[in-house]
C-alpha cells in the first residue's frame, strides 16, 4: 500500500519533469507551491498536515486504521486530505465529546469572521463512538469541500458546519447513525449538498439561519427525528430526493423561512408527518409523491401563508385491480390540513385512498384560500368523484 500511494507522487514528479522541455520552449514553467505529503512518512497524522507550508498541499493517507484522543486540526487553507476509501479508518477514540477532525482558522475562537479558504477531505471512512463530539466541526471556512466520505456513529453530528459561508459542498458521502444530525448547516450560504445517504441519524439534515440551499438526490431513511429542518433560511431547494420512514416528519420548515421549493420528492411512510409548513412564507410544494403518510402528510400551520400547493400526489398502496401492496394494517395513509392560514392555493393534486379526509380545513376563513381542480377518490369523509 505504502509503495502504491509513493507511486503517486513519483508519477506527478516524473510528469512535471518529463513536461520541463515543453515548458521551457513554449512558455515558463508552472510555478509550484505548496506540497505533497505522505502521511506514512510521519509519525501521527497531526505531524503530516503540520508539515504543509502556508500555501497548503494534498495529504495522502494510506489504508490504515487510524486512532485519535483528539482532534485532528486543519489550520490552513488550500488544503486536501484524500484516502483511500475505506480502508483508510479515522476512529474518534475521544469519550469527552471532541470532534475527530476540526477545520476552523487558527484565531477563530477569539475572532468569528476569521476565514481559511479552500479545504477538500474525501475518501476516508471516519467514525466515532457514543461519548464523541462530531465527526467533522468545521467553523469559518469557505468552499469547503467534503466528498467520498463514510462519516459514521459519531456522539454528536456527523458533520457540523459553522459560519462556512461561502459556497459549502457535501456530495457522495454515506452519514449513518450519528447521534446528533448527519450534516448541520449554521450560517451557511450557497449551499450544495448532493447525492448522499443519510440513514439513522436523529435528523438526517438541519440547515439554519442561512440562504440558498440545494438539495437535491439524496436518500434519506429511517431517521430517529426528522429527515430535513430548514429554520430561519430563504431561497433555497429541496427537490428530488427519497425520504422514507422518518419517526418525525420528513421536511419541516420553520423559524421566518421564505421562499423556498419542495418539488419533486418521494415522502413515503412517514410516522410524524410528510411536509410541515410552520414558518413559512411564499413557499411553493409541488410535484412530490406522498405515499402512506400516516398522519399530517403536508400540514400549513397559522404561522405560514402565501404557498401553492400543485400538482403533488397522496396516495396508500394501491397498485390497481382492486388490489393494495401493503397488509391491512399498514394502509394509514393522509392528505392535507390547513390550520389557521390564508392565501393559499391548492391545485391540480390527486388525493386517494385516504384514511384521513383529503383536505381538512381548520379554523380558515373561506375566502382565505383557493382549492379547484384537485382529483379526490377513495378518500375517509369524502365521496368518490372526478
Amino acid at each position: 500500500m505504502r509503495t502504491r500511494i509513493l507511486g503517486v507522487g513519483g508519477f506527478m514528479i516524473g510528469l512535471f519533469a518529463a513536461a520541463a522541455p515543453w515548458f521551457g520552449k513554449s512558455g515558463s514553467a508552472p510555478q509550484m507551491s505548496g506540497a505533497v505529503v505522505n502521511a506514512s512518512n510521519y509519525p501521527s497524522l497531526q505531524a503530516a498536515v503540520d508539515a504543509l507550508p502556508d500555501e497548503g498541499g494534498i495529504v495522502f493517507v494510506p489504508p490504515a486504521t487510524y486512532d485519535l484522543s483528539s482532534p485532528l486540526r486543519i489550520t490552513k487553507g488550500d488544503v486536501t486530505i484524500v484516502g483511500a476509501g475505506t480502508s483508510t479508518h479515522i476512529r474518534n477514540k475521544n469519550e469527552q465529546g471532541k470532534p475527530a477532525i476540526v477545520i476552523e482558522p487558527e484565531e477563530y475562537s477569539g475572532n468569528r469572521r476569521a476565514r481559511i479558504w479552500r479545504v477538500e477531505l474525501s475518501e476516508l471512512r471516519l467514525t466515532g463512538n457514543p461519548r464523541s463530539g462530531p465527526g467533522i466541526l468545521a467553523n469559518g471556512v469557505n468552499e469547503l469541500f467534503l466528498h467520498d466520505m463514510t462519516i459514521s456513529y459519531h456522539g454528536g453530528d456527523g458533520i457540523r458546519m459553522v459560519d462556512c459561508y461561502e459556497d459549502p459542498r457535501v456530495a457522495d458521502c454515506l452519514i449513518t447513525y450519528n447521534k446528533g444530525a448527519g450534516l448541520r448547516i449554521v450560517r451557511g450560504h450557497d449551499i450544495v449538498v448532493s447525492a448522499n445517504h443519510f440513514e439513522e441519524n436523529l435528523d438526517a439534515v438541519q440547515c439554519i439561519d442561512s440562504f440558498n440551499l440545494c438539495m437535491t438526490g439524496n436518500n434519506l431513511d429511517d431517521h430517529l427525528r426528522h429527515g430535513v429542518v430548514i429554520e430561519n433560511t430563504y431561497g433555497s431547494i429541496v427537490s428530488a430526493n427519497m425520504i422514507e420512514e422518518c419517526q418525525g416528519a420528513a421536511i419541516v420548515l420553520d423559524r421566518d423561512c421564505y421562499g423556498i421549493t419542495i418539488s419533486a420528492n418521494v415522502i413515503a411512510h412517514e410516522m410524524g408527518g410528510g411536509v410541515l409548513l410552520l414558518d413559512a412564507h411564499g413557499c411553493a410544494v409541488t410535484g412530490n409523491t406522498f405515499t402512506i403518510v400516516k398522519k399530517q402528510a403536508l400540514f400549513i400551520g397559522p404561522n405560514s401563508g402565501r404557498i401553492t400547493v400543485t400538482g403533488n400526489n397522496f396516495s396508500n398502496s394501491y397498485i390497481g385491480h382492486g388490489q393494495q401492496k401493503r397488509a391491512f394494517g399498514d394502509r394509514e395513509a393522509s392528505g392535507l390540513i390547513l390550520e389557521g392560514t390564508r392565501d393559499v392555493v391548492v391545485s391540480g393534486n390527486v388525493f386517494s385512498g385516504l384514511t384521513t379526509e383529503a383536505i381538512e380545513m381548520r379554523n380558515v376563513a373561506p375566502d382565505a384560500v383557493v382549492i379547484e381542480a384537485n382529483v379526490i377518490v377513495d378518500c375517509a369523509g369524502s365521496a368518490e368523484r372526478p
